[in-house]
């Protein structure tokens, strides 16, 4: 069972994490005060944090750059209410691993969790990733499947191999941008949909088990398993 820190000052904020991280499985301790939350994430054994950004006592911030300095690489969940591109930059200069804005749908919270905690029991880095007969090779650049080598431009490579690194779990279009593209989400585009069905289009084969599956109202998961 993994084991989640939640630093947050808004009572109703931290009580609705606490609730649906539980639900999740996950156990959780939450603290509203920046310097309390500090000494737990240093002395604590946890493996991911929520942070919030605006916290009484010590900054989401400071909070996170005084733990990088001290050498807890505990992954980091940055929660704000500043959303503008230049505050989710500084968020993850200072130590962030992710930056999630409020208000924020519980379920993307879990999931964007799910994957940092996948991310770090993945360490070190795979360099050839499979889930059937499709293989990609992070070393040679090279897709194949059913012994065939599949033509992908660089995009889709990348945005295969975040779904291929985080198999099973329910990927948001957020999410997705994101790592792919590397800035802030428009939700007026449809970027990610086109690529997707690009991507399909190349890796699915006739008679074979369709791969990418599209979760209605939530993103796309990469299903490795049948």
């Amino acid at each position: 069972m993994a084991r989640i820190l939640a630093i947050e000052d808004d009572e109703t904020t931290s009580r609705e994490i606490v609730a649906e991280l539980s639900r999740h499985g996950f156990e959780v301790e939450a603290v509203a005060d920046g310097r309390e939350g500090l000494v737990r994430a240093v002395t604590g054994t946890f493996d991911a944090i929520t942070l919030d950004r605006i916290l009484p006592g010590l900054d989401g911030l400071s909070l996170v750059t005084v733990m990088r300095n001290a050498g807890v690489q505990t992954p980091v969940l940055m929660i704000s209410a500043l959303s503008d591109v230049d505050e989710r930059i500084r968020g993850l200069r200072a130590g962030g691993d992710d930056y999630l804005t409020k208000p924020f749908s519980p379920e993307e919270m879990t999931a964007r969790l799910e994957v940092l905690l996948r991310r770090r029991e993945q360490a070190p880095r795979e360099t050839v990733l499979q889930a059937d007969d499709l293989v990609l090779d992070l070393v040679t650049r090279q897709v194949r499947r059913g012994g065939g080598e599949l033509r992908l431009s660089p995009t889709e490579f990348r945005l295969l191999e975040f779904m291929m690194r985080n198999r099973d779990q329910i990927l948001t279009r957020t999410m997705i941008f994101e790592a792919v593209w590397g800035y802030y989400f428009d939700p007026g585009t449809n970027t990610i949909d086109v690529h997707i069905g690009q991507l399909r289009r190349k890796i699915e084969r006739p008679g074979a088990r369709a791969l990418i599956e599209t979760v209605r109202g939530s993103g796309y998961r990469f299903r490795a398993d049948p």
